[in-house]
Formats: structure tokens, sequence, C-alpha cells
């Protein structure tokens, strides 16, 4: 199949906060893509211990950087991004980017949560709330290279504040995942996977090998994974002058409010 741009993808990722790219990435490149990847899995591993589920940035390792500069210099992608968004806006590549990969030993899943918001403690919530909504910043890729069911997200949560369900639902911050500790394998898996479908509205996003997802990470979302599913997805950004210019002074900000002891500022408000 090969991929065609329409404007269902800019409608998408308007209402929905994402939309897929079908096997945009020929299958060549996927190949050549797979080979680094695995390499990367066992360095990701070596370094830090069997359930490391990530690489990154890719820059900084040991690996052959050729089929992630072939990856951002696809001209098919480009001209997708180009449309979808604008020609101000670039694949973060190889500086930015990482992979994701399964756990070895046990199944796992991250808390639900919204990107800036509730993974970056003492973030100045005015910062990001004056930000959230722009497409100038937060626009978030998962390329997959093997089928990819780890990424859940609520549709259209990138438009708005939390609903009184959802802070009904984690009304404590920062938001905790699951209770894993002292779980054999089984109750685990099941365990995450009640956690991640209690979050209203969640939704369980598909991907192929050769799929390139873009999405707004200032919706909910969240990733659960398991052992027996193989995986190697380009976790990478949809970047712009702005929003470097955005993630380089809120990140002075945090250190700012880390050294003088400032702790994360409810976001329900």
């Amino acid at each position: 199949m090969t991929f065609a741009f329409s404007d269902r993808h800019i409608e998408e990722y308007r209402t929905q906060g994402f939309t897929i790219f079908h096997q945009i990435l020929p299958t060549s490149l996927v190949a050549d893509l797979r080979r680094v990847c695995d390499g990367a899995r066992d360095l990701a591993r070596t370094e830090r211990g069997p359930q490391a589920q990530r690489l990154q940035p890719i820059a900084n390792f040991p690996l052959d950087q050729q089929p992630f500069l072939d990856y951002v210099e696809l001209p098919a992608l480009n001209d997708a991004i180009h449309r979808l968004l604008s020609p101000a806006f670039r694949l973060g590549g190889p500086a930015i980017m990482g992979v994701l990969f399964e756990p070895a030993d046990l199944p796992w899943c991250t808390a639900w949560h919204r990107d800036w918001r509730d993974n970056m403690t003492g973030l100045d919530l005015a910062r990001w709330d004056a930000s959230f909504t722009d497409d100038r910043y937060f626009n978030q890729v998962n390329c997959a290279l093997y089928s990819d069911t780890c990424t859940w997200v609520v549709p259209g949560s990138h438009l708005r504040r939390d609903l009184p369900r959802e802070i009904a639902r984690f009304p404590v911050r920062p938001i905790s995942g699951p209770d894993l500790d002292g779980k054999p394998y089984a109750e685990r898996e099941w365990a995450c996977l009640k956690y991640v479908r209690s979050m209203p509205g969640a939704q369980q996003l598909r991907l192929d090998a050769g799929d390139f997802c873009v999405y707004r990470n200032t919706l909910w979302h969240i990733g659960n994974y398991l052992p027996y599913a193989r995986r190697a997805t380009l976790h990478d950004a949809v970047d712009t002058d702005e929003f470097m210019t955005w993630r380089k002074e809120t990140l002075a900000e945090l250190q700012v409010r880390r050294e003088a002891g400032h702790g994360m500022e409810n976001p329900n408000a």
C-alpha cells in the first residue's frame, strides 16, 4: 500500500490529537532500522538492566546513524509533515530521538499523564497553559518498526483541561501507576491493563511496521508494555524553533524551582 496524504489527517490531528501515516516508511528502511535497533536494545539492557525500555538520544550511542538520517530525510515523510503542519516543522532526528523497546522480564506501564504537566516536577503551569493548544509546541512521534499496540490515548483531550471524571479518577498528584510490587508476571499484566482501561475514554493505538503516528503529547496518554510483544519504535519530535526555545527556557526554570525547593503545583484547576 502506497501512503497518500489527505485532509483526513489534518482533521484527525486537529480534533483527535493524533493521526497515523500508515506504512509511510519503505520496507528497505524498516529493515535497516530494525537491524540497528536490535543492537540498540542490547546496548540499553547492558547499560540499564533487563527492564530498560528506552535508549535516547540515539546520537549519543555507538550505533550506525545512517538509517536514522535516512528516516529524517525521507521525502514522503517530510512532505506529509509539512502538509499537516507547515514547512516550519521538522523531525527532531538523532540528537533528540530515542528508541522504545519491550521489557525483557516483566510487564510494566507508565502512569497516565500529559507531558510537561504531570511528568515535569515543578513546572509553572502558566507556561504549560500558554502553549498546550499551540501547534508549534508538543508534537511527538511514535514510528513503529514492528506492530505496536503499547500506546493508549484519550482522543480530543489535547484541546481542554481535565474533565471532572478524570479528576475523580486521579485526584492525587503526581499521578501514580498501578501497584505492581511483589506481583507475579500474569498478575502484573492484568493489573497494568486494568489500570490503563480505568481512564474514561481511553483508546488503544494500533501501529503496524512502517506506520508513523504524530500526536499532541498534551493529550492524556500512557504506555503499556509486555515482554512477549517485541517492540522497536522510534520516539521522536516534530520540532520548531519556538519549541526549542521554550524547552530551553522551561528546563532552566525547572532547575531554579528545584533549587528553591518548590514542588509541583496541582494541575487540576
